[in-house]
């Protein structure tokens, strides 16, 4: 669906300043809210807000579902009687980049401490409140944490590995773990609440600002996953539940044995079979929790890369063809309009391209990626069309100054020169200002384009197994003049939020009191 003509900001969550060693949905998120509001940005884009796997990616999640637990907010938990102010306050200052062995040693025993202490003390009304939030969310929360206490008790390891009765989800087996780990899932359930309601609270304090969440939907899920677990009907496993096959991109220029992910396949017919009930579920819960939808790796519903298990490499892989348009318009007769952006990054083909058009989906342009050889000039603004959405970068990026700096060619900083011309702020705003006065509806910059910042604002090196995700902006970064320089920017290339959007302005009330 085409949408509104806005502009804003790329960042996770674990990227804010909070105590703890990591970002989370407290203060500093009402902070960058508020901020956003000044700059009259009427986006926020995130990551997947999943509890994190193999490499603390967010995109390599143990559910589609879940929150992530690291989110939380220990002084909003504090300030409701969930954990004793003390202990929130011995907190780390909030620097540095996440270390996250430290921040699982030290912030996930203090979060189960609150559970534990708002399920022995919680008052009526939130009592009230998180039996509720279990009866309507029953059908994934159950599961999932079974799936979460399991993979504690057996060291982390993959479900697949677990006793056999366990990993077989044998009725017997299932029913005597929840009685027998029963205080165990209620805090895992707790957590979960603290979760959606911290989040609930901060999306009504951006829509009282005129901002609206952009979220991430990733199209594969992981195999050490509760979805898996709990449907291995669903993707291509054998008799002894390992995957047949797996998800990953074939060779091309920048690697030649491709990129092996390893996430196992849907089986599309089984899911097509059931009206695509997964799915519609999954797209309605993401929808409820965020405004809009960037469908990652969009390419793979129309044809997507099969390797065979037993491959090193993606190179012995064939092209399959995908759901295409017969999900899309299941979703739309049970979700109405889709608010979706589609990641169509890479080598996308004409039928990709076609099946976008045909459903009205806007695509991504990334300016980076602009100034190489000609076929590259897609990415340049005087070829886009309106229902565009145009970034600087992305996550997997290299921030424009470290692109300009470390990665760029000769010919490709000569064109950019030609093209965007001078800039005395720095190549960072001329970037910048060329992609707010595009023709692209949305326009969306990573703050560490907006910062200004070099290699030390990345968030991902594709393809790189460790020091990932792990960012995080200084306190002192988010300054009146740099609201008003994006503020002034927004008005002049009319990207203010329009005043439909922003009735209601006033603080938002957070519900979260035991």
């Amino acid at each position: 669906m085409p949408f509104e003509r806005n502009s804003g900001i790329l960042l996770h969550p674990t990227s804010l300043p909070a105590r703890g060693g990591i970002g989370d949905l407290g203060p500093e998120a009402y902070r960058f809210a508020d901020f956003l509001a000044q700059a009259k940005q009427g986006l926020w884009q995130v990551l997947p807000l999943a509890p994190c796997g193999i490499g603390n990616s967010p995109y390599s999640a143990t559910s589609a579902f879940a929150g992530n637990p690291l989110l939380v907010s220990l002084e909003r938990l504090a300030e409701r009687g969930w954990l004793a102010p003390e202990r929130a306050a011995a907190l780390p200052d909030p620097s540095g980049n996440v270390d996250y062995d430290k921040v699982n040693a030290t912030k996930l025993p203090l979060l189960r401490e609150a559970a534990q202490n708002f399920l022995r003390a919680a008052g009526d009304s939130a009592r009230s409140r998180f039996a509720r939030f279990q009866q309507e969310n029953a059908w994934w929360l159950d599961d999932f944490a079974l799936f979460d206490v399991l993979r504690a008790r057996n060291q982390q390891r993959t479900w697949r590995e677990w006793p056999r009765e366990l990993a077989r989800r044998e009725p017997q087996a299932l029913d005597r773990a929840r009685h027998d780990l029963a205080d165990d899932l209620a805090v895992v359930k707790a957590i979960q609440f603290a979760f959606f309601e911290q989040w609930a609270a901060l999306r009504a304090h951006c829509r009282a600002r005129a901002i609206k969440i952009v979220g991430d939907v990733a199209i594969f899920v992981s195999y050490d996953s509760a979805d898996v677990w709990m449907r291995p009907d669903l993707f291509h496993l054998n008799q002894d539940l390992e995957p047949t096959v797996v998800a990953g991109v074939p060779p091309d220029v920048f690697s030649k044995t491709g990129q092996r992910w390893g996430n196992p396949l849907y089986r599309w017919d089984a899911l097509a079979g059931t009206g695509y009930d997964w799915w519609v579920r999954r797209l309605r819960w993401a929808l409820q929790t965020c405004d809009i939808i960037r469908l990652d790796h969009f390419r793979g519903f129309e044809a997507y890369w099969e390797i065979p298990a037993s491959e090193p490499t993606a190179v012995n892989g064939r092209w399959v063809a995908g759901p295409q348009d017969d999900l899309f318009h299941t979703l739309r007769r049970h979700l109405g309009d889709l608010p979706f952006i589609a990641e169509d990054l890479g080598f996308i083909t004409p039928q990709v391209r076609e099946m976008r058009a045909r459903l009205n989906i806007p695509g991504m342009r990334v300016m980076e990626f602009g100034f190489g050889d000609p076929g590259a000039h897609i990415y340049l603004p005087h070829r886009f069309e309106s229902n565009t959405v145009v970034y600087t970068g992305t996550h997997d990026n290299a921030t424009i100054n470290d692109w300009w700096k470390n990665y760029a060619t000769p010919a490709e900083r000569e064109a950019a020169r030609s093209y965007l011309g001078e800039d005395p702020d720095g190549v960072n705003w001329a970037f910048i200002r060329a992609a707010a006065g595009s023709v692209a509806d949305l326009c969306i910059l990573p703050l560490g384009d907006v910062l200004g910042l070099g290699p030390e604002g990345r968030m991902n090196i594709p393809s790189k197994a460790d020091g990932n995700w792990a960012w995080r902006f200084r306190r002192d970064a988010l300054t009146p003049e740099l609201a008003k320089r994006l503020a002034l920017l927004a008005e002049v290339s009319d990207r203010v939020p329009s005043a439909a959007a922003q009735q209601g302005h006033g603080e938002a009330r957070e519900d979260f009191a035991a």
